[in-house]
């Protein structure tokens, strides 16, 4: 069983992610955009955060630090991809603005062809073999071919079927868990993933980079003077990363050989498997902060 994932783990993750992406394209309409262009102050306060405020975030931490190059790859590749699909339900659970979401979500998605490449090698360049060269025309396509290409279909799949959207939606989702949990389970089986043999130091500073990023995704957004929803759903945003695709990239950058051990590959994953772990607890802390603070601003408006 081993060996057999060691040979496909490529297309694990490839397949994970399409999955991903064909389910939360199938909760989308072209007039989900229409409300969020007409007021673009909300939308471009989430660009900036996705796109300047977490990669300088990320550089800060990489140059304050002294962490091996496995994390600090994985804390770039985090930094790099855009938010994930699980930030718009979370959005919606938190009563927040499910439209910006999704609309920051889909942009950043689009943008990321030009971005993630370009971060990854502003960001970690130095930490890679003197013979490595990024691979960013082969990451700009599987990005088009994996990201935004399901996307869209899932879209289509709306427009023709909307009967069917939302049981297609949940079995694509739960397509992409089974994925992960997989890929989770093959590194295991491999030996690649073993949090024992990794530096009690290095995983509190990762740690730190991780808890950081969400201080900052919640304090910064407050100081733009948006309204409690839209600052919700950007939160959410900066929280939530497209994980998903980051396996993807893992598996892209450090292709898994049988018989050759790749600490700093295992170390990525690492990062990004606990990464993943937080912005679940910390989506649900959110969701429950979130709401309450709603109630109160309810409770607290005058009523005509």
């Amino acid at each position: 069983m081993i060996d057999w994932y060691i040979e496909y783990e490529y297309w694990v993750a490839v397949v994970q992610l399409v999955l991903a992406m064909l389910g939360m394209g199938a909760g989308l309409r072209v007039s989900d955009f229409q409300k969020v262009v007409l007021k673009p102050k909300a939308v471009n306060v989430g660009l900036l955060m996705q796109l300047v405020i977490v990669p300088l975030t990320a550089l800060l931490f990489i140059l304050a630090t002294d962490l091996p190059p496995g994390m600090i790859i994985g804390i770039a590749i985090i930094a790099a991809i855009p938010g994930g699909t699980s930030s718009n339900i979370f959005t919606f659970m938190a009563r927040g603005n499910v439209p910006l979401s999704i609309s920051i979500t889909a942009f950043t998605s689009v943008a990321c062809l030009v971005t993630t490449p370009l971060i990854l090698d502003f960001l970690i360049a130095e930490y890679m073999p003197d013979s490595f060269t990024m691979p960013t025309l082969r990451i700009a396509i599987e990005i088009g071919l994996c990201l935004l290409l399901p996307l869209l279909l899932g879209m289509g799949f709306l427009r023709r079927f909307p009967q069917y959207a939302q049981r297609f939606s949940t079995i694509c989702v739960r397509g992409s868990l089974l994925g992960i949990a997989m890929i989770a389970a093959g590194s295991v089986g491999a030996g690649r993933l073993n949090i024992a043999d990794t530096p009690m130091t290095d995983l509190v500073t990762l740690l730190g980079f991780i808890i950081g990023l969400t201080l900052i995704g919640i304090g910064l957004t407050k100081a733009f003077g948006l309204a409690h929803k839209d600052n919700t759903a950007i939160e959410m945003e900066v929280v939530v990363r497209n994980i998903n695709l980051g396996f993807l990239l893992k598996v892209s950058l450090f292709p898994l050989v049988a018989g050759e051990a790749n600490p700093v590959a295992d170390m990525v994953l690492l990062s990004l498997l606990l990464y993943g772990s937080w912005q679940l607890i910390m989506g649900v802390v959110l969701i429950f902060w979130r709401r309450s603070l709603s109630a109160g601003i309810i409770q607290t408006t005058p009523q005509a």
